[in-house]
């Protein structure tokens, strides 16, 4: 297997071969089929490197997206991949998200472009609404296929659809586990060995962290004395489903109310409505609601949006027979450290953005892009590919991650004259249309970062 690897990575032996090809192989082969085929020694280096390579054995704790992602690009490149999810089946739930930017990019070069859009939401906009439902003014989506995305993205889907069409692309090559952690793992300078909840344990090359903003294997990995990754941004979050009544149209909701509360409407089928409630809060009594039950989580949130005006008696009355509810803190995980040894993390495990900037999904799927590419390019050296993983994403990541924390929270008014101040800015700057002139006359690549050319990842490889 080592001799093979070596043989993969000596350019001197590749050459060779190379050479030898170019030398018995028929001229207008060469300058046809095969020419097209490999259009640079680079390319053919690649393509060598991949058929002489010795699979690497690697393990991804996480089903949700980013890990799945990951899986594809690996499986393809001929690597042996196992998922390992807490779940007992596949989670194909959540709430909506979408792509921007270079995750509609990266989307292309995966060749599930088609598959996404086939279960996009149909929504057109946001519209911004007083506590009467008056609409104050609205922002379309930006569909003109130029420039960047709006407030609504023109690749609006939901959580599930995404996890189910990563799914579909990778069940025959990679081995899902459900219903199982990874309690512990110890490495060495040769393997990782992880031993499992169901009180099994396997040797792997490569252990990838893609289980969430609240990671055990960043917190296995990072140094006892490292700081909270958590960068708190003093909101809370609540989320859930109700029946969809005849006024819930396809243009998203936005309402503002005193006392530090916001509220999003949104559908995405004929029978659901989406509730999303939001609440400024810094306490530290706030933040310790999440971690009680689901009862208790319920009425903490009817507690604190009772008699807040517009649709609100609907949205607590549709709170209390729920079945997907979930309550979060909003953070963002900032941490030095992607990767330790033959450890590395992938997406909120490394760098939750928040949901506020919707770069979340995106953030995943290039960085599994991005790690798949590096462990392409050094599969001998994993230090050397992890070092790159983080090289090359880190600057977008600190980019994506520099919100402006002091205008979201200026947006979520505490008193009824700050309310009354933010929907005359929404209208005034609807009528001027200036959110669809930024985006429509915006760079699609968010940040001014390219996405990396990696020729080894195709879809069709």
């Amino acid at each position: 297997m080592r001799k093979h690897r070596a043989l993969a990575n000596n350019p001197f032996f590749l050459s060779l071969v190379y050479c030898d090809l170019c030398r018995k192989t028929p001229k207008f082969i060469w300058k046809g089929k095969l020419l097209q085929e490999y259009r640079s020694f680079y390319e053919f280096f690649e393509h060598l490197q991949l058929t002489l390579m010795a699979p690497l054995k690697v393990l991804i704790c996480g089903g949700g997206c980013a890990g799945p992602a990951l899986a594809f690009w690996l499986t393809r490149l001929g690597h042996q991949v196992t998922i390992v999810e807490r779940f007992p089946a596949l989670r194909a739930t959540g709430a909506q998200i979408d792509f921007r930017e270079q995750g509609i990019a990266t989307l292309k070069v995966m060749g599930i472009i088609d598959e996404i859009r086939a279960k996009l939401v149909d929504e057109a906009g946001v519209a911004f609404v007083d506590t009467n439902g008056k609409i104050l003014g609205t922002v379309l989506a930006n569909t003109s296929g130029k420039g960047a995305q709006s407030i609504t993205s023109e690749f609006e889907i939901m959580r599930g659809d995404v996890v189910r069409i990563l799914y579909d692309a990778t069940k025959e090559d990679v081995k899902y586990i459900f219903n199982t952690t990874v309690e512990s793992f110890e490495q060495d300078e040769k393997s990782v060995l992880a031993h499992f909840s169901n009180g099994t344990s396997d040797t792997f090359d490569i252990l990838v962290g893609a289980d969430g903003q609240g990671s055990r294997v960043r917190k296995a990995i990072g140094p006892a004395d490292a700081p909270d990754p958590y960068r708190k941004l003093g909101i809370h979050m609540a989320y859930y489903f109700i029946p969809r009544e005849e006024g819930d149209s396809n243009i998203r909701r936005t309402y503002q109310a005193s006392q530090g509360r916001m509220i999003f409407r949104r559908t995405h089928n004929s029978t659901e409505t989406q509730v999303y409630l939001i609440l400024k809060d810094n306490s530290p009594e706030v933040s310790s609601i999440h971690r009680g039950s689901v009862e208790q989580q319920k009425e903490f949130w009817t507690q604190r949006f009772r008699g807040a005006g517009w649709q609100t008696d609907r949205f607590l009355e549709g709170m209390k027979t729920t079945e997907n509810f979930y309550s979060q803190e909003v953070v963002q995980v900032q941490t030095d450290t992607w990767h330790k040894g033959r450890v590395v993390l992938l997406g909120d495990a490394a760098h939750c953005p928040s949901p506020f900037n919707g770069m979340g999904t995106t953030l995943g799927f290039i960085g599994a892009y991005v790690l798949a590419g590096e462990i392409q390019k050094n599969p001998e050296n994993l230090s050397l590919a992890f070092e790159n993983y983080d090289k090359v994403l880190r600057p977008f990541v600190d980019e994506v991650q520099n919100i402006k924390i002091g205008l979201i929270r200026r947006a979520i008014p505490d008193t009824q004259l700050g309310v009354t101040i933010i929907q005359w800015i929404a209208w005034f700057v609807c009528l001027l249309r200036i959110p669809y002139l930024i985006s429509r006359f915006s760079s699609e690549e968010k940040a001014g970062w390219p996405l990396p050319k990696y020729p080894a990842l195709k879809a069709d490889n």
